[in-house]
C-alpha cells in the first residue's frame, strides 16, 4: 500500500508541475551600460553568473543602479535593427517597479505570430531559374551546404506575419516536401510585404540553427529576402 501511495504522489505531483511548470527565477544585477532604442531599453548586468544583456521595454534606468527583470525568458541570436548589432544572447523580461512594462510579452507574441503555419495544400509550384535556384524541399535537405549562401526560392505564401521584432516572416510552400517532417514549408524574413496566396520569388541568404528562444527554433530560414511577383 506505501509503495501504492508512493507512485501515485509521484505521479500526481508530476502532472502538476507539468501543467503548473515553476517560473523562471528573476534575474538580479548590477547596471553597467544602458541603450535606449525603440521600443526597448537594453541593459549590461553584471549578476552573479556573469555579464549578460537584458531587454525590458523602455524605461528611465540608470547606470549603476541595481535592478530586477522578472519572468526573463533568453533568446539566442536575437538581431536588433536598431542597433544594427545581433546579441548571442539576451534576456527579455519586464523591469521590476516598472508598472508590468514588458518586453517579453512582445516576444512571445512575436513567437505566436510565426510559429504556427495553417496546414494548406499547395499544387506544385514551378522552381525558379538560375544556378541558385532551389526548391523547399531542397532548402531543407541541403541546408549545410547552403548554409550562408544565396538562394531563389519560388512558392506560394501560405502565411504572412508583420513587423515581428523588426522583420516581415513569410512562410513558403511550392507543393515539394513532405508535412510530417516540415520539409514542406519554408520560413523566409524580408522587409517587404506579400500576401497569403502570392506566388513570389523569395530571394535571401540560408541560415540554419535559428533560435528565438521559448522553444521555438528552426533548423533552416532564409533571411533578409528580397521578393518578387
Amino acid at each position: 500500500m506505501k509503495t501504492l501511495l508512493a507512485i501515485f504522489l509521484t505521479l500526481f505531483l508530476g502532472a502538476s508541475w507539468a501543467a503548473n511548470p515553476p517560473a523562471a527565477a528573476p534575474l538580479k544585477g548590477e547596471v553597467l551600460e544602458v541603450i535606449d532604442a525603440n521600443p526597448y531599453t537594453y541593459l549590461r548586468l553584471k549578476t552573479t553568473g556573469g555579464e549578460t544583456w537584458a531587454a525590458v521595454a523602455k524605461a528611465p534606468v540608470k547606470k549603476g543602479t541595481q535592478v530586477t527583470i522578472e519572468n526573463p525568458m533568453v533568446m539566442s541570436g536575437f538581431e536588433s535593427k536598431s542597433l544594427k548589432r545581433t546579441f548571442d544572447k539576451i534576456v527579455f523580461g519586464s523591469l521590476a517597479g516598472a508598472g508590468g512594462a514588458t518586453a517579453s510579452a512582445d516576444v512571445m507574441s512575436a513567437h505566436s505570430g510565426i510559429a504556427k503555419t495553417p496546414d494548406v495544400p499547395v499544387e506544385k509550384v514551378a522552381k525558379a531559374a538560375g544556378p541558385d535556384a532551389r526548391t523547399v524541399a531542397e532548402v531543407t535537405a541541403q541546408k549545410a551546404q547552403l548554409k550562408g549562401k544565396t538562394v531563389i526560392v519560388r512558392g506560394k505564401v501560405v502565411k504572412f506575419s508583420a513587423e515581428i521584432m523588426g522583420k516581415n516572416w513569410v512562410h513558403l510552400r511550392d507543393g515539394t516536401g513532405s508535412s510530417t517532417d516540415g520539409s514542406n514549408d519554408l520560413l523566409v524574413t524580408t522587409k517587404q510585404v506579400a500576401a497569403v496566396g502570392d506566388i513570389v520569388n523569395a530571394k535571401g541568404l540560408v541560415r540554419t540553427d535559428a533560435d528565438f528562444g521559448s522553444g521555438y527554433s528552426y533548423k533552416v530560414l532564409v533571411e533578409e529576402a528580397t521578393l518578387q511577383k
